[in-house]
């Protein structure tokens, strides 16, 4: 009688479901506080390309400390190639670029309960870009909530646009300096996040790597910028670090941890998972 093959052991997931729940409960702070922080020590005066340049500096440095402290960081750039880089990184980070300036406008235009609530449709849209790349669905209960959500941002969008405060607010700058840019960005957020699980559970990548990769062409693309819009006017007229204090560094960082977070989830978790535990 042939002797029967032992099986394998399954691998145990109770340390993967603990990571996945300790990163999303700090990415549902770090979320939760940004705007708070953000409109508490970055003045008016800062240039948002400014600090979404530092911010993306800050997280590239992080991760390089991330993986030399896992002690993988010689196998993974060995390993590194440009073409694949590009592939799985290159346009998620070109997005982020400009969700991160976009997501910076609407900080400063709309108080924080309003930016929050706009800022959930990113959950509707990437739950429908993980359809159309990775072709995950949802169950009938998650599309209804979906929708539920999306015409509550729309109520509340329309409450805020046509609402008449003191005389220092303007409604059309609330719309189209507020809203409009917050709407924007949670659009592109669901577009890059399908990309970044794409990258993560098909390619393979590593959190931390696709990290550095995307920030590195995430400044690529906002030195590009620099040369042609109002805010690379205003840093060669000012300078780069023009209305920053000390304090600016607070919001900066938080920011920067926020988008390692981001990886980590969107790597053990997928995109929807990162974007319902977002506030």
């Amino acid at each position: 009688m042939a002797a029967t093959k032992p099986r394998a052991p399954k691998p145990n997931s109770g340390g993967t479901d603990t990571k996945v729940w300790l990163y999303s409960l700090m990415l549902a702070l770090q979320y939760g506080a940004q705007p708070l922080v953000s409109k508490r020590y970055t003045r008016k005066e800062v240039i948002v390309t400014s600090s979404v340049l530092a911010c993306e500096v800050v997280k590239v440095i992080c991760a390089l400390i991330l993986m030399a402290k896992e002690g993988n960081l010689k196998k993974i750039f060995k390993q590194w190639t440009l073409v694949g880089s590009l592939t799985a990184s290159g346009l998620p980070a070109a997005i982020y670029a400009l969700q991160s300036t976009l997501l910076q406008i609407s900080y400063k235009n709309l108080d924080s309960l309003t930016f929050s609530m706009l800022n959930q449709t990113k959950l509707f849209f990437t739950a429908l870009f993980t359809y159309i790349i990775l072709r995950q669905k949802q169950s009938i209960q998650q599309i209804g909530s979906l929708f539920l959500l999306i015409i509550a941002a729309v109520l509340l969008s329309i409450g805020e646009g046509s609402r008449k405060g003191s005389s220092s607010t303007n409604p059309d700058e609330i719309l189209f300096h507020g809203i409009v840019p917050v709407l924007i960005a949670s659009v592109l957020s669901g577009l890059a996040s399908a990309l970044c699980q794409w990258a993560s559970q098909v390619k393979k990548q590593t959190s931390y790597m696709m990290t550095v990769e995307m920030s590195v062409v995430g400044i690529l693309c906002l030195l590009v910028s620099i040369f042609k819009s109002p805010d690379g006017e205003a840093i060669r007229r000012h300078g780069f670090f023009y209305g920053w204090t000390p304090l600016t560094l607070i919001p900066v960082t938080i920011n920067a941890f926020g988008g390692i977070l981001v990886g980590l989830v969107t790597s053990h978790a997928g995109g929807v998972r990162k974007a319902s535990v977002i506030p």
